[in-house]
């Protein structure tokens, strides 16, 4: 009895021992190699995720930069009247302001100097080496005149419903040719009278005639707008890669815009799109048949259409060299109003 109660023990002993030091090793290595199978699918799967992310605003990018500056192009140089109007301008000095000397289209090459759009390492201030492009159009919202004298620099509207206010640059024209000057009385909502007068503003008239040819005296050249012209703020903008509000080192696509404070003109700099490295146009003018650099246009009234090409990056740095990651993009816009 006692004989079996011993031997009975000692199996009981044997088959409830531990793992040996081969069987803990083999054990752990299995379970390193499961652990670090996990970790990997991790890691890779967070290594798509951000890869991901980051092209998908890398494409958010450049589908907003090219809906808005598309925008721009094809209304650049329009008017509400007609196309191939001659122009007068009789604001003071209009060459000395990018926003009033109303170019249409006009390219900068990144090592031509621009007082629009400057070049430095402030936020909102050009990056050196890279393009600007400068377009002026007419606002949709345009009013009708009723009757003008020239003599009062009156203009007589079909609504005291417009938006025109005292300051805006604006362009007048029927299917002769188009004026652009200031406004410098103006009552939306309350009178149908709009003054285009000189001796206030800044730029300011030099003169009430909007006739042509242009002549800076108090009467100028005088022509009377008759019935059914039309009268539309312009917009002037530009389009620039800068330095971007969210560190130093990044850029950005910048937009230009005109601003009227109280009678008061300004620009003012919106960041439109980030992360975009350069920005390369080239434009077709009439009776060539290849795209060619700001440089080669002589004559600006004559470009038809724009080649856009954007370099962006991504946010992050995700390439196989630490780098981000990026792509060029290329985008070409007709003029609307030069191609009808």
């Amino acid at each position: 009895m006692k004989a079996n109660r011993s031997r009975e023990l000692r199996v009981g002993i044997r088959n409830s021992r531990g793992f040996n030091l081969i069987e803990l090793m083999v054990s752990l290595i299995l379970g390193l190699l499961v652990v670090g199978a996990a970790v990997s699918i991790f890691i890779s799967n967070q290594q798509t995720y951000v890869a991901t992310e980051n092209l998908g605003r890398v494409q958010e990018n450049a589908r907003v930069a090219f809906e808005l500056m598309s925008r721009d192009i094809r209304e650049a140089g329009g008017n509400v009247c007609d196309r191939g109007l001659n122009t007068v301008n009789v604001l003071n000095n209009p060459t000395a302001n990018w926003w009033s000397s109303s170019a249409g289209i006009r390219g900068y090459a990144g090592n031509v100097a621009f007082t629009g759009a400057p070049v430095g390492t402030a936020t909102g201030q050009r990056v050196a080496g890279t393009e600007a492009i400068e377009l002026t159009t007419a606002s949709d919202g345009s009013v009708t005149i009723t009757d003008h004298n020239p003599t009062s620099a009156q203009f007589k509207v079909n609504t005291t419903g417009h938006t025109i206010q005292d300051g805006d640059i604006v362009a007048v024209c029927d299917f002769d040719h188009i004026a652009i000057t200031q406004i410098t009385n103006a009552q939306p909502g309350i009178n149908d009278t709009i003054v285009h007068n000189t001796g206030t503003g800044t730029p300011g008239n030099c003169t009430k005639g909007l006739g042509i040819p242009l002549l800076c005296t108090a009467n100028g050249t005088p022509y009377t707008f008759g019935p059914n012209s039309r009268i539309a703020r312009l917009e002037p903008r530009i389009w620039y890669i800068g330095n971007s509000s969210l560190g130093a080192g990044r850029r950005a696509l910048f937009q230009t815009v005109l601003i009227n404070t109280g009678g008061t003109l300004s620009t003012r700099n919106q960041e439109i799109a980030l992360d975009v490295q350069t920005m390369t146009v080239e434009y077709l003018v009439a009776g060539a048949n290849a795209y060619v650099g700001p440089a080669a246009v002589a004559d600006w009234t004559q470009v038809l259409a724009a080649k856009v090409q954007l370099v962006i990056a991504s946010p992050d740095r995700i390439g196989t060299d630490g780098q981000p990651l990026q792509r060029t993009l290329e985008h070409v816009i007709t003029l609307r109003n030069r191609a009808l």
